[in-house]
């Protein structure tokens, strides 16, 4: 099916189960500092929290690739780790670094959370969302997103990024109803956090849980799938007609269960989720997303056109959005992704 044959915008289109071609496209991390626009602009902001809260520059971040490439899909430039700040959790990014959190370790840093005023607080969020919707060219769609709990809760007790998460996984496994609790404050804050984007113009959203890899299959089980369902049953319930994107990074022999259980409209597939096997394991007809390997599209070339009509050829007749298995890097040629946009959209 050709995306004019629908009334929706393609990436829309295919989020209600229908397989066009060409498949719509957009990037994780589209908008990054691989972009000489990006970096001349993200110069203007005291910090990365700061660029993430001022409208008129995350606008503009959200709009770069849109400009440059016409892909299918904007998504809100944000970052996972502002529901912690939202929550009053000290969370800053250094330069070369990534981001540093205050810990969450003990009962009272979680009793310590302002659970009634993370909407409030994340309120330049919303109008950057609003300000993207109202600019928008009329076919490309506007995507919000949000860390699901077990990678934001992650963070919060690690303090940072891991290898491994291990504090993390101890802390879950030895406190299981103070994590609990946890997760219960996130899966609320997550769910008024994304609402609160699709209220101001999101199209459809889409929740990170980049490191649910970590885990083990009957806390994947728990912090995974449990958590991810209850985000995607209470969104349905204020918006019923909002997609939700679910992306288990790392999830491998769970990632059918993911998607048969969690309730999401469509799975993200990270880089090594063979095709084929994936919709072995899937609901039949759930729409994919993914999943170059983002290494191809550095190297571009002949490697990226083979690669790029693997995943067309695996996905025929499927409703596929054609995307990369994690971001793009940051050693990214920008022409490499108006050479990948060019042979999707050719194919």
């Amino acid at each position: 099916m050709h995306a004019e044959s629908s009334n929706l915008k393609p990436f829309l289109a295919v989020l209600k189960g229908e397989a066009i071609r060409p498949a719509p496209i957009w990037l994780m991390r589209q908008a990054g500092r691989y972009l000489p626009e990006y970096r001349a602009l993200r110069k203007q902001a005291k910090n990365f929290l700061d660029f993430c809260f001022r409208p008129d520059l995350a606008i503009e971040a959200t709009l770069q690739p849109i400009r440059r490439y016409g892909l299918d899909a904007a998504i809100l430039f944000s970052d996972i780790l502002t529901i912690p700040w939202g929550l009053g959790q000290k969370v800053e990014f250094l330069e070369g670094e990534g981001p540093r959190l205050a810990p969450i370790r003990v009962a009272a840093d979680v009793d310590r959370l302002e659970t009634a005023s993370v909407v409030q607080r994340l309120s330049p969020v919303y109008e950057t969302v609003s300000g993207v919707a109202a600019v928008l060219p009329h076919q490309t769609a506007l995507i919000g997103f949000a860390g699901a709990p077990w990678t934001v809760a992650a963070y919060m007790i690690e303090g940072g990024g891991s290898k491994d998460f291990l504090i993390a996984k101890e802390w879950a496994l030895s406190h299981p109803d103070l994590f609990e609790r946890l997760m219960s404050l996130l899966v609320a804050a997550t769910v008024d956090h994304l609402s609160a984007q699709i209220d101001a113009g999101a199209e459809a959203v889409q929740i990170f849980d980049s490191w649910s890899g970590a885990l083990a299959e009957s806390e994947f089980r728990r912090w995974v799938v449990a958590p991810s369902r209850a985000i995607a049953k209470a969104l349905k319930a204020r918006h019923p007609d909002t997609p939700l994107i679910g992306f288990p990074r790392g999830a491998g022999g769970m990632l059918g269960v993911y998607g048969r259980e969690t309730g999401v409209t469509a799975i993200g597939l990270d880089t090594n989720v063979p095709l084929d096997w994936a919709f072995t394991q899937l609901p039949p007809g759930l729409p994919v997303q993914g999943n170059l390997d983002p290494a191809v599209l550095v190297i571009g070339g002949a490697v990226m056109a083979d690669r790029v009509r693997a995943i067309l050829a695996s996905a025929e007749g499927r409703p596929l959005i054609f995307n990369l298995g994690h971001g793009v890097p940051m050693t990214t040629p920008p022409e490499h992704v108006a050479e990948l946009v060019a042979l999707v959209r050719g194919a």
